[in-house]
This record gives C-alpha cells, structure tokens and sequence, in this order.
C-alpha cells in the first residue's frame, strides 16, 4: 500500500484521489487555527512556494482533535489560513487523525511512521509526514519541528 492508495477531502468538499500527485514528495500535516504552533503555516507556505516548481506538494489536514483548537467549518477554516497566511497550497476538509473515526491515511501514515517509542497516535497539531515521490513514507516530523528544519530533507526527496 501507498500513499497513491487513499483519497481524500479537499477543503472545498471535493473529492482528490491522491495518485494525481504520483512523481511529487509530499509533506502531509494535521493544522490547527487556533494552535500556539499555528504560524507554522507561514513556513508551510514559504516551502511551498519555495519547492513547489520542483515537485513539493504541501498538503494541510485541518483536525480539532487536540484542544478543540480548529472548531471552524471547512469555508471558516480556509478563509483563515488565507486571509492570516496567504496559504496557497491545498487544504483538506477537517479531519480525524486518531481514533477509530481517524482518516484511512492517518491510519497507514501512523502505522508507516510511528513516534517516539514506537506510538502511533498523532500526539499533536502540526505533526508532519515527508512521503517520497513514489508513495513511501520517509520520515515523521514532531509538531515542534519548524518547516524550514526539513529543507534538507525535502531537497533529498526531491531528488
């Protein structure tokens, strides 16, 4: 199984089969709009638009799961991240990372890349998963892992 696999939610409520971004290294998050972590969209923004001509695709997963920190609807939530953050890449309608309502995708990303001491649970908003460009995943990144620490890995997925 692969990360081609899954589909998903855009923002908008539109379905994307996400084999549309086969040959692209991903940086999957879980956001938040009202999170102490929440300018990391800032960064999220700048590693789009710096990487995204060469085959990056960040995709943002809002989820309220931690703290009741994203209560907004979907239109709410976009209309955020866009008016604070200019955030122009895609966005994914709210969404469940843990749990027996999580999202298939965070099912498999968890199960691919576990945490700290083996966990699978998303411990946070702002956890970050690099997916190679065919479909593996590469690494788990913590919610305090700034974007701009993963350039030197994303470059290396790109590669």
């Amino acid at each position: 199984m692969t990360l081609y696999d899954f589909e998903a939610l855009q923002i908008n409520g539109q379905s994307v089969r996400l084999d549309q971004f086969k040959g692209k290294a991903l940086l999957i998050v879980n956001t938040a709009s009202a999170c102490g972590f929440t300018p990391q969209f800032a960064g999220l923004e700048a590693l789009h638009q710096q990487y995204g001509s060469q085959g990056l695709v960040v995709l943002g997963f809002p989820c309220n799961q931690f703290g009741a920190q994203d209560k907004g609807s979907n239109d709410e939530i976009a209309e955020f991240c866009q008016l604070n953050y200019g955030v122009s890449f895609p966005m994914m309608a709210k969404v469940e990372v843990n749990g027996a309502g999580a999202h298939p995708l965070y099912q498999w990303l968890c199960k691919e890349a576990p945490g700290l001491l083996g966990t699978q649970g998303i411990k946070w908003n702002f956890t970050k998963f690099l997916v190679a460009k065919d479909g593996a995943v590469l690494k788990r990144y913590a919610p305090t892992d700034t974007p701009q620490s993963l350039a030197k890995d994303i470059e290396a997925a790109l590669t």
